[in-house]
């Protein structure tokens, strides 16, 4: 993948995050990455959104990774809409009816084996390594459960909460790839329990219900990765996001 360097005098970003900010400029969205991330951070998430975009899955496009005004960025397709998340909030009567739709793509996504991805083994891993307030007996023994765990190796988002769809007139895309692996569908159902868990319990128990339902997984096996996926999580050093209405980790 060639990289371009450029000066672009970008306005106010549209969205703003811990590891990049997002512009529209010209038709076209600029995800800015901040400048102490690892130099082929762009690529490695960009690569990964063209993987799903190469399998038909609805993302928005990626035209080109660059450094602009000296910081890597990703420049992609404009996919103009609405959270499904924020129309959750704004009428919760919907919550089931978008969460039916959010489990259906999901599902689509764990269907994919994602042979060329890192392994969800090596992150978890690292993370539980740099995992806050717990023990190193503690991480140890999360880690030898972690490494008897059994599992066919699938296509995981890392990150699927219903505040990265975003519904537009032409279906809903998928975004924020950069957490995505080859890993167990059932630890990545979990993550996104937790996540839905930290705002509402009501929404992270039918997101569970309704998967567990369409999927034929059983709740009891996605249960069985919650002390290592919530000793990972650990290593995130995020709040509670119950405040702010916020999945995302």
């Amino acid at each position: 993948m060639s990289i371009k360097r450029c000066k672009i005098e970008l306005k106010t970003p549209i969205a703003e995050g811990n590891t990049a900010d997002i512009y529209l400029h010209n038709g076209k969205i600029i995800k800015l990455f901040k400048s102490f991330l690892p130099d082929l951070e762009a690529e490695n998430e960009a690569s990964k959104q063209i993987f799903a975009y190469s399998k038909s899955l609805s993302v928005p496009r990626v035209y080109e990774v660059s450094i602009i005004n000296g910081k890597q960025a990703i420049i992609m397709e404009y996919v103009k809409g609405k959270t499904i998340g924020s129309i959750i909030l704004n009428d919760r009567t919907k919550a089931e009816q978008y969460m039916n739709l959010s489990v259906d793509i999901q599902l689509k996504i764990h269907a994919l084996k994602a042979d060329n991805f890192v392994l969800m083994t090596d992150k978890l891993k690292s993370q539980l390594h740099n995992a806050v307030g717990i023990s190193e007996k503690q991480k140890a023994a999360l880690i030898d459960k972690l490494g008897s765990m059994k599992y066919e190796n699938r296509l995981c988002h890392g990150d699927y909460h219903v505040n990265n769809l975003i519904l537009s007139e032409t279906g809903v895309f998928i975004i924020d790839w950069v957490d995505s692996c080859a890993g167990d569908i059932k630890a990545d159902v979990y993550r996104s329990y937790l996540l839905y868990s930290q705002y509402s319990t009501e929404l992270a128990n039918l997101y569970l219900r309704l998967y567990c339902e369409r999927s034929g997984l059983s709740q009891k096996d996605v249960f069985k990765w919650e002390p290592i996926i919530a000793g990972a999580r650990l290593s995130e050093n995020v709040a509670s996001e119950k405040a702010s209405g916020n999945y995302s980790g």
